[in-house]
């Protein structure tokens, strides 16, 4: 195997646009994260899909964690007008 696949980058040696890709995605899954995390403070228990402590562990794995909580750790909920 070529040495330039198996080597890993430093920092300083990404370009100016690899470093602000890096610092975009970061912040965007930082983001999710928040957003779930906010969610998951706010709702009521009954309508989280298992326990919110579950829920609050999993939101932490990147990328995977914040949207499963989205798609699957909150209940619908039927609000009834009067």
């Amino acid at each position: 195997m070529p040495k330039n696949l198996t080597a890993r980058k430093k920092w300083s040696d990404l370009t100016s646009g690899q470093r602000t890709a890096v610092i975009m995605v970061g912040c965007v899954q930082l983001s999710l994260a928040a957003a779930a995390w906010a969610d998951l403070a706010r709702r009521p228990a009954e309508e989280v899909a298992g326990s919110k402590a579950k829920w609050a562990a999993i939101i932490a794995i990147n990328w995977v964690g914040p949207i499963a909580y989205f798609t699957r750790g909150r209940r619908a909920v039927s609000k009834v007008v009067s």
